[in-house]
């Protein structure tokens, strides 16, 4: 299997022993720019790890990939289940994509089905109500 650069021109990482100068020339060879983060900047990656970790505890722990393209399959659901469904709760529970203005759930009657949409296999599951 090989290893596809042309798409990366860029490569951030931290400043940690493992890394060598024969980890840079690697990519460098591949005309990927290796970057390390600011000494002593513990927070500097601080939103990516977030979202990664978020991804990872969310989807990727309790699926097996298969391969790349169902890699991409799993990062493409999740990611338009994070933005455009999942409440955030620094946003008042809308997720990142929804309109401001979305009013709030107040005085459901009795009357009002909750559909539900799974996703992943049933992994992730949206709740909908309907009118």
């Amino acid at each position: 299997m090989g290893v596809r650069f042309e798409s990366l021109r860029v490569l951030i990482r931290d400043r940690d022993g493992k890394y060598s100068e024969s980890f840079d020339a690697v990519f460098a060879a591949e005309d990927v720019e290796p970057v390390k983060t600011a000494p002593r900047t513990l927070r500097m990656n601080a939103y990516c790890e977030r979202v990664i970790g978020t991804l990872r505890r969310e989807a990727l722990d309790h699926v097996l990939i298969w391969n790349e393209a169902h890699a991409r399959h799993v990062l493409e659901t999740d990611a338009r289940h994070y933005n455009g469904h999942r409440p955030h709760q620094a946003r008042g529970q809308l997720p990142p994509l929804a309109d401001d203005q979305t009013t709030p759930l107040t005085g459901l009657s009795s009357r009002r089905w909750l559909l539900r949409t799974r996703v992943l296999g049933s992994l992730i599951n949206e709740y909908w109500y309907t009118a």
